[in-house]
């Protein structure tokens, strides 16, 4: 079936997830630029792989998918290597459960709401939205203190391995470690201090580092 594609933009939160479980997995595999925001528009193309516009958009063959949660479960399964999933009914659904939350509560309030005023405007010359910042701590907060809480024992966010959780939470959080308040409230929780200095520390995390 040759080399997946994977279609995106570095700097995108879950292209990275795709990338991560690509790594992971240990599956070879090429990355074809795609940006949303480019001046240009998206190619009138890629509307045959992503319908809705979005990044990313896989290609295996000629399998296709869009939407993240599908595009990881797909290469978890599909490729030898290390199983991303618990095999643990109770378990998996405690991942699914971490990922939903993460899609649903953090990934907006984290990266949008408090990275993106805090360090990405201003970098554009763009003022920080301060009230927009302020309302999004108190749901901040409640995420990492409900992952805390719902982080069982063991290094990961769903115990002993490292499950798609982990790899789908990591680019949402290396945006809003980038920021005082995100620092602050990790700090909070020894647990998730201790798991994002573990999960950063992966060769895959490294390897998907955005070049800006």
């Amino acid at each position: 079936m040759g080399k997946p594609r994977l279609f995106g933009a570095d700097y995108s939160v879950y292209v990275r997830i795709a990338r991560l479980a690509l790594l992971e997995k240990g599956v070879d595999h090429d990355l074809v630029p795609v940006d949303v925001f480019s001046e240009e528009g998206l190619p009138t193309w890629y509307l045959d792989f992503h319908p809705f516009g979005r990044i990313p958009a896989f290609e295996h063959g000629d399998f296709r998918l869009f939407e993240t949660s599908a595009i990881c479960r797909y290469i978890d399964e599909a490729f030898a290597g290390t199983a991303l999933q618990p095999s643990d009914v109770r378990q998996r659904a405690r991942m699914t459960q971490v990922i939903g939350l993460l899609d649903a509560y953090a990934y907006r309030t984290l990266v949008w709401d408090i990275y993106v005023e805090r360090v990405s405007n201003p970098k554009k010359g763009k003022p920080t939205d301060e009230s927009k910042v302020a309302a999004a701590l108190g749901k901040a907060a409640t995420c990492l203190e409900t992952l805390s809480r719902l982080k069982p024992g063991g290094a990961w966010l769903c115990g002993e391995r490292l499950t798609l959780a982990d790899l789908h939470a990591a680019p949402i959080f290396a945006y809003f470690m980038r920021t005082e308040e995100g620092q602050v409230l990790l700090n909070e929780h020894p647990d998730l201090a201790s798991w994002w200095a573990k999960i950063a520390a992966r060769p895959s995390f490294a390897a998907t580092e955005p070049k800006d």
